[in-house]
């Protein structure tokens, strides 16, 4: 791995400044004034031009002029996004300066945070356009997306691409790769490293090392047009320059590593996606929370499905690599330990896996989440009205008044202390409730429960001693006797029924602000029948409120009848006909405020249900579209008629057939975002999920790419041994008829008895799956009907391993060849002793000889 905080690195020199640089990147001590090279500069320009747009293109866009169009640092930090497959935050989309820089900035931090030093690379220089800072940006980008995860035999970075290009090119004579420059100038060592790879693509026999603008030339255009790596170097650049640029050669190249390491990198993106679909650490917001949902959706919309493609892609490469290995008498192509297609495909079923609990426990967090939020503030509400209520009763209760008073105030004390006791009597119910809330918050794990127990607990402690103080208060009063006689039943029963009263339109105005969530129509229309209920109980309310503002007209009545000068306040209670008919309007004004949000609320459940509705007529359509295709992919596989060809155009209209369904997936995507959006969690109306309708389509794709694959190996096969169609037919008819037992196949063909049995079995199923695929058994008939190598094709391969010397040595075997086959070549060989032998040598002609005699040579 490259140290990108090593204190000595050198520096990218870039028109006087420095930008930073890996140390081992500077070779044989070059004059760093060579950097500013013009011919260098095109190379670079060309070359990291194209390999941005490379990625870029993921994105639907690319750049023209590389240091323009990345001045305003949309681009880049699109670009960067691309690569790491990570999201950028927000970019700034204004026109000014400040925007461009900030936005070049958050690139610039996110380069910085996957362990890039940058030395002297400055926002302002990207924004003004400074081409040679801008090119050493995008150098240190590449090195660290492109080079730096490069790994070879314990060697990382450029040594380990060196060492992988060293190990492909080794067999291929006139190419000799020792550096990213001068080795490359001829164009032999890139059409090696194609051919090697993928050897139908190019005759590497008819290249001449004395003509490397073909060399170059081709190699550009097969890369280009097989391999999908653009064409980012001009061949007259190279050739007319006495040192290519080491920075484009090496950009070049590591696309290659990185094209035929596919699978490599899938699984390097699954391996990484999973731990982060496997994090189960709750947020403790509802907004964090809908930050990693949103990133939840940006993964399955704009991450998941290039990968789909890509393992796909890889099964249909995988396939028919090894079909013309065969046909080209070649050994079959095995990826290391931990690289099948079958660990692929056990990784991607990891991946679904983590993939679909990770949803669950999103939106299960977030339901938590919205539960905890409502109660939370119900807790608050329920608090401060109580707190309000309390505010002052400790002082009322502690006073020493009666001490002092008058028999008919101590009286008036008694009666006011039993209207309290009322009034504690019917807050008891909002005590407990908050208690209940708090509970309950705890036990959902509530981010902020510590406040919220410590003030549960401190109304807890004073509504005990609220308690105690009432008892204690009530005891005073009751030893003083002479309070009874001077009471005014008037005021005792205004206090008597305006306490209940008053906490009545209390808990109206609270129950009428209270939140609530509800999630269908079913649940508002229960809220709206309730809130009816309750305005039918109005009238006779209002009865009861004039019921008491007549007994206070009564006192009043009285007192100017008889001429008594009243105090001014009741001495049973704190509450007043004013305070009574303040409340009173309160609750008239918020009665029609409940209405329109309950309203709103069920013009919303409304249109979730429309939405519902919507999504669930669209999928009940295309899930059994989706299983019916399904079954005819089955159905074609084992009944295909007429030529390969034939079957293979039919194959493919029927492939554009159901490509031409996508736009119904689509339209279903969008509903599916509506109702993903609304926060909506169920649907009665439908069996199928979105979930469930994206693996049936990329299931069916992935089917009939296999079939039509399948249909192209065997024409490849026919082709190449000869068979006719008439025997494909009779294999298929065969294969089929017996699809269940492949023994009464083989017997159906003509082959008997145990042992023959289990050495085709040994032929057709090496592995011992257990299953034999329709391709394995048209490979073991075509061997069966045709001849084998021949001893000038097994001397000519044995010449290609040796690198065209007139021995081989037991290392050579051993690196090319499957270790069986190695050694089975090394038993049959005799020792060379010619002129040029090494030791250990051994003469290929010699097994040749072993195996056919001398007479076939």
């Amino acid at each position: 791995m490259v140290d990108y905080h090593a204190s000595n690195n050198q520096a990218y020199s870039s028109g006087g400044q420095s930008v930073y640089m890996d140390p081992r990147e500077q070779e044989n001590d070059w004059d760093r004034d060579l950097l500013l090279d013009p011919a260098w500069e095109k190379q670079q320009r060309k070359t990291f031009t194209a390999w941005c747009n490379s990625h870029l293109r993921k994105a639907g866009t690319q750049i023209e002029n590389i240091e323009e169009d990345f001045r305003d640092g949309l681009k880049l930090m699109l670009l960067l996004e691309v690569i790491s497959g990570e999201r950028l935050p927000k970019p700034e989309r204004g026109k000014m300066r400040v925007h461009k820089i900030n936005n070049v900035n958050k690139a610039l931090d996110f380069i910085a945070s996957k362990g890039v030093k940058l030395v002297s690379i400055g926002a302002e220089e990207i924004v003004d356009g400074n081409a040679k800072m801008t090119l050493g940006m995008i150098w240190t980008i590449i090195l660290r997306f492109a080079i730096q995860d490069i790994s070879v035999e314990e060697t990382s970075a450029k040594e380990g691409l060196l060492l992988w290009c060293q190990r492909k090119t080794a067999p291929y004579k006139n190419v000799n790769v020792q550096n990213f420059h001068i080795s490359w100038k001829d164009g032999l060592a890139f059409n090696a490293l194609i051919h090697r790879h993928r050897p139908e693509l190019i005759d590497y026999d008819k290249l001449r090392k004395d003509d490397p603008l073909t060399n170059l030339n081709n190699a550009f255009e097969v890369a280009e047009k097989y391999l999908d790596i653009p064409k980012m170097m001009d061949a007259e650049d190279i050739v007319g320059t006495l040192r290519p640029d080491e920075k484009a050669i090496m950009t070049y190249v590591s696309c290659f590593y990185h094209a035929f390491s596919g699978a490599q990198k899938l699984l390097e993106w699954i391996r990484r996606t999973i731990p982060w679909l496997e994090n189960r650490a709750p947020e403790k917001t509802m907004a964090e929370m809908q930050q990693k949902l949103e990133d939840f959706r940006d993964y399955r919309r704009v991450h998941k499905p290039p990968k789909v493609q890509e393992k796909c892609q890889l099964e249909i490469n995988f396939n028919t690599l090894q079909t013309k290995l065969r046909l080209s008498n070649r050994p079959a192509f095995m990826p290391s330990e931990g690289r099948m297609v079958s660990d692929i495909n056990g990784s991607w079923h990891n991946l679904e896996g983590a993939e679909k609990g990770y949803e669950e426990w999103l939106l299960n967090e977030i339901r938590r989440l919205e539960r905890l939020d409502h109660l939370a503030e119900k807790f608050r509400q329920k608090a401060t009205i109580h707190e309000s209520w309390t505010d002052g009763k400790e002082a009322m209760l502690t006073q020493k008044d009666y001490e002092t008073a008058s028999l008919s105030e101590v009286k008036a004390l008694l009666r006011k202390h039993e209207a309290f006791e009322s009034d504690l009597a019917a807050h008891q119910d909002r005590v407990e409730q908050i208690a209940a809330i708090a509970q309950e918050l705890n036990e959902l794990d509530y981010y902020d429960s510590p406040s919220v127990n410590a003030r549960c607990q401190k109304i807890c402690e004073q509504w005990d001693a609220l308690g105690s103080l009432t008892q204690s208060r009530r005891e005073s009063l009751e030893r003083t006797e002479k309070q009874l006689e001077s009471i005014d039943e008037l005021y005792l029963e205004y206090a008597k029924r305006a306490a209940p009263f008053n906490n009545w339109m209390e808990g109206a105005m609270e129950d009428l602000q209270d939140m609530f969530i509800v999630h269908n129509i079913d649940e508002i229309q229960g809220l709206i029948t309730a809130h009816e209920q309750f305005k039918s109980t109005l009238p006779e309310a209002n009865k009861e409120r004039e019921a008491i503002q007549a007994i206070q007209a009564e006192v009043q009545k009285i007192a100017q009848y008889n001429g008594i000068k009243l105090s001014g306040s009741n001495p049973y209670t704190t509450i007043t006909p004013k305070s009574i008919d303040s409340k009173w309007d309160k609750v008239e004004q918020l009665v029609p405020k409940r209405d329109q949000a309950l309203q709103e609320e069920l013009a919303k459940q409304q249109s979730n249900d429309h939405l519902r509705r919507k999504f669930a007529s669209q999928a009940n359509i295309v899930g059994p579209w989706i299983q019916t295709k399904m079954e005819e992919i089955g159905r074609i596989s084992i009944e295909m008629n007429g030529t390969l060809e034939d079957q293979l155009v039919n194959l493919r209209e029927y492939e554009q057939s159901i490509i031409e369904y996508k736009p119904n997936i689509d339209q279903l995507e969008g509903d599916h975002q509506l109702i993903q959006e609304a926060l909506i969690f169920d649907n009665k109306y439908t069996s199928y999920t979105m979930e469930h309708l994206r693996v049936g389509w990329e299931q069916l794709l992935t089917t009939i790419a296999r079939t039509i694959n399948e249909i192209e190996n065997q024409i490849l096969t026919r082709d190449a041994k000869g068979i006719s169609q008439e025997q494909l037919h009779e294999y298929r008819t065969s294969f089929n008829h017996f699809d269940k037992e492949f023994k009464a196949c083989l017997i159906s063909l003509g082959y008997d008895g145990d042992a023959e049995f289990n050495r085709i079995m040994g032929i057709v199923d090496p592995n011992n799956s257990g299953a034999v695929t329709f391709q394995a058994f048209i490979d073991f008939m075509s061997r069966e009907t045709t001849d084998t190598d021949t001893a000038d094709q097994v001397i000519a391969s044995f010449k290609i391993l040796a690198a065209d010397k007139n021995f081989i040595t037991p290392e050579e075997l051993r690196r090319e060849l499957p270790p069986d086959q190695a050694e089975y070549c090394i038993a049959r060989m005799a020792p060379y002793t010619g002129p040029d032998a090494v030791p250990g040598a051994l003469d290929y002609m010699s097994f040749s000889t072993a195996l056919y005699g001398e007479s076939d040579l």
